[in-house]
């Protein structure tokens, strides 16, 4: 195997015409990553048309640098102007964007950069080692798991509601209620379109993303006069530089989190149509749930940016794991690159990594050094996106307000989709003047046609709802969306109550459940370890208050 990996190593770096379209297809996917409305997915169709000329290993490497890139390059737009450059960037505004209103988008963008790095570096290391193993983790899931996969994220509605949790429930039922308007995708039933042909066809997700994270902003931004003049940044006359060594430090300080949060990314894009709007949320929520500081998230933590980042290349990996080792596309990007290998007559399955082992950890070790591309080229590249920040206010809102129109009309070339984005914006706009958080709402939007087709799906299979609780997958999340729910309240107890002292060894107790129903050996023995370590610290609980 090393002899391979070697050899198809020599293939991708001895080469420099793989190597300069790597790097090109990096820089594209910087720029499509940094443009809101311009997604990955149409940076990577956008170049499928140039790679039909070239020899496998030179179009799937070109692609790859543009997934890489596009992963990374949302954190640009959404760190120095609070729009979302991707979808799967949306957390990473959270507290990216307030750090860099405080005065330190270096710092900001120095840790946006670098998390990205490591956690691709995390996740192409477990592509090459674990390709084959982890990859039939996908094919357990079916749709009861996926349900009840998309509970437990919306369950993150709590900690995303910012202290209250009435709005933030509201806010998530409002997104919820907008990603249910128009035509069912199983039955075809209109649903409140009111006789319009335009809201029978719902609602996109990029236009309520930017209308109600862009729009919102902007007119926040410039409705005091003076404010409007004032540019993004109050320190405009500081020199601005991205602070590598000191957001490196800071990453390494945080490696738990690092670590953590790149297994989360590894794990949802092994998941088939979860991809990074998903796992970067997730990884947020973990973050802020482990941190000691969690009233900080929100205002410019450190955790909270390096969580989403870290995830968000992670999934790619994940994503590539199911393409290459069993043949299915993890998301839309990875269904471009399938489509790319099977023009030129090789189609990915269970056999492939043994039957082209040298395209395949090709593909792992292109997937690896793209990141150092990507590093390099955001570097420079962001030096010349911080002028951004010296821009006054009501000419940089103006600007953005006209490239967001374009991106989301150049999305499906309708005129209603600009309509979609003003009335969002409006709406989000009214929801930040009444202190309700937006972030549950953009949940809402991205997982509500997810749970409504599984559901469908579930119930068209069968109608025994009590396969949500005998499939171990999908009880275990559901064991995990309690925990989830429970959490803000063991917060907030008194350590000295019987749910402040038996929260953890419970919830310890009940995940083994789930993991003992898999009869998997190595399941086994991790639902062994939980399950003697709850007993273990009940135990002591209950030692400490003199209950034996």
């Amino acid at each position: 195997m090393l002899d391979t990996i070697l050899q198809a190593g020599a293939t991708v770096l001895l080469d420099p015409v793989t190597l300069g379209l790597m790097a090109i297809g990096t820089l594209a996917g910087l720029l499509a990553g940094a443009i809101p409305g311009f997604t990955i997915a149409m940076g990577v169709i956008l170049t499928l048309p140039f790679t039909f000329g070239m020899s496998p290993i030179q179009g799937i490497t070109t692609m790859i640098g543009v997934f890489v890139g596009g992963l990374s390059g949302g954190l640009m737009s959404g760190m120095l102007t609070g729009i979302p450059g991707t979808p799967s960037s949306v957390a990473t505004t959270f507290d990216g964007f307030p750090l860099v209103r405080a005065g330190k988008p270096g710092l900001a963008l120095g840790l946006g950069v670098w998390s990205s790095f490591f956690g691709g570096i995390i996740s192409a290391i477990t592509l090459v080692a674990f390709a084959p193993q982890l990859a039939f983790l996908g094919l357990e899931f079916g749709p009861w798991d996926y349900f009840s996969l998309i509970i437990f994220a919306l369950t993150i509605t709590v900690s995303l509601s910012g202290g209250n949790m009435v709005k933030g429930l509201i806010a998530g039922l409002l997104g919820l209620f907008a990603a249910v308007v128009g035509e069912d995708e199983i039955n075809g039933v209109a649903r409140f379109a009111f006789g319009s042909d335009e809201i029978r066809q719902g609602f996109s997700f990029l236009p309520v993303l930017i209308g109600l994270f862009a729009f919102s902003q902007l007119l926040t931004d410039v409705e005091d006069s003076e404010r409007a003049k004032s540019p993004l940044m109050a320190k405009t006359a500081d020199p601005v530089r991205v602070e590598h060594k000191k957001a490196i430090i800071l990453i390494f300080k945080s490696w738990v989190n690092l670590v953590r949060s790149s297994v989360i990314g590894i794990f949802t894009g092994i998941l088939p149509a979860a991809g990074g709007s998903i796992s970067n949320i997730l990884a947020y929520d973990q973050a802020k749930k482990a941190a000691k500081n969690r009233s900080e998230f929100g205002k410019g933590a450190i955790d909270g940016i390096i969580a989403p980042e870290a995830a968000n290349n992670a999934t790619a990996g994940g994503a590539l794991i199911m393409m290459m080792a069993l043949g299915i596309p993890g998301d839309i990007v990875t269904a471009v690159m399938l489509g790319a290998l099977m023009i030129h007559d090789i189609i990915p399955g269970p056999s492939f990594i043994k039957d082209e082992p040298l395209l395949a950890y090709g593909v792992f070790i292109s997937f690896f050094v793209a990141h150092f591309f990507m590093v390099v080229l955001q570097s420079l590249s962001l030096k010349i996106f911080l002028q951004v920040t010296k821009i006054p206010m009501y000419i940089l809102a103006c600007v953005i307000l006209a490239y967001c129109a374009i991106g989301v009309f150049s999305l499906h070339n309708i005129v209603f989709d600009i309509w979609v984005m003003f009335g969002f914006g409006l709406i989000g706009y009214a929801m930040r003047k009444l202190g309700f958080p937006l972030a549950p709402m953009i949940l809402g939007v991205v997982l509500g046609k997810l749970i409504e087709l599984n559901l469908a799906r579930a119930t068209a299979i069968s109608d025994n709802y009590l396969l949500f609780l005998s499939r171990p997958w999908s009880l275990f999340f559901i064991t995990m969306a309690i925990i989830s729910v429970l959490f803000p309240f063991y917060q907030s107890s008194k350590k000295e109550s019987f749910f402040g002292k038996f929260y953890v060894p419970l919830a310890t107790i009940s995940l083994s459940i789930p993991l003992f129903m898999m009869q998997s050996p190595v399941r086994t023995f991790v639902a062994a370890t939980l399950l003697l370590g709850g007993f273990y610290l009940m135990y002591q609980k209950v030692k400490k208050n003199n209950f034996i």
